[in-house]
């Protein structure tokens, strides 16, 4: 496994709009139309990182616990798939339907925006206020494949609860750790 750190966009950063295909519905949608009224989570997940499989389970309870308070999540694949066919939308469909994601699993194919978040790693976790504008960028929380620590989500969740209080936000925030993004050769 390489462990890769996120970039660590700046923050107040607004979110860039974005038209991707959803490989559940089938259907093109556009960032403006998926938002939460209170906030929206960004996360760049693939099918095959043991990063993500390890984290999968707490971002299935997030989104569900939190979409009820108005915060969206998006989970966006940009692997090439060309040399990473587990991670084309096909195999996206299955995977978000076997793991019982409730938010849209978008297919980057040109992989402009994950070039457009500087996303580096899968999973990489951006939390945008109501106006799309980056309030927190890092990690779940501590817990990484193999070292004993519990999944939380605790440094996400303070985040978006702080948001959901209208309260600040702690601008100390780690990077999330993971499997590079898989860019396709120019």
């Amino acid at each position: 496994m390489a462990r890769t750190e996120s970039n660590m966009l700046d923050l107040g950063t607004q979110a860039p709009e974005f038209k991707l295909l959803d490989t559940v519905s089938g259907t093109t949608m556009h960032l403006s139309d998926m938002t939460g009224e209170h906030g929206t989570v960004i996360l760049f997940i693939c099918n095959h990182c043991p990063f993500v499989i390890h984290v999968n389970p707490e971002i299935i309870k997030m989104a569900k616990t939190y979409r009820s308070k108005g915060v969206q999540f998006i989970g966006i694949s940009s692997n090439d798939v060309v040399n990473y066919p587990q991670d084309g939308p096909e195999l996206m469909k299955i995977k978000a339907l076997e793991e019982g994601y409730t938010f849209p699993y978008l297919y980057d194919e040109t992989q402009e925006v994950a070039k457009a978040y500087d996303a580096a790693c899968t999973p990489d976790f951006y939390l945008f206020d109501n106006k799309l504008k980056l309030v927190y960028r890092g990690q779940l929380d501590d817990s990484r494949p193999g070292n004993g620590k519990d999944l939380t989500g605790k440094d996400l969740r303070e985040a978006i609860d702080a948001l959901l209080k209208n309260e600040p936000i702690s601008t100390n925030q780690k990077p999330s750790i993971g499997c590079n993004i898989k860019w396709a050769s120019s």
